[in-house]
């Protein structure tokens, strides 16, 4: 792999992260605030706090898996010919 193929697919890894860093903020909004117009309660807490905190982790953990099988390469970073 090429010096510019590795800065691309570096380029592209991080698009993919700032991608779903803005996603995730997203779903935390509609998770949290959305939510709160239900009168819901589990384990006597309302539905908000259940789905704007573990219903986030559980997303991120998804966001997560997605970019490590489709976006992130696993590549050699050291530079070729130095000793």
């Amino acid at each position: 792999m090429t010096e510019y193929e590795k800065l691309q697919q570096i380029k592209k890894e991080a698009i993919a992260t700032g991608i779903a860093l803005v996603t995730l903020i997203i779903f935390w909004c509609f998770a949290g605030f959305f939510a709160a117009q239900f009168d819901v309660t589990i384990f006597h807490l309302p539905l908000w706090v259940i789905t704007s905190s573990i219903g986030v982790w559980l997303f991120a953990i998804l966001l997560v898996a997605i970019l490590l099988r489709f976006f992130f390469k696993d590549m050699d970073l050291s530079e070729e010919g130095i000793s």
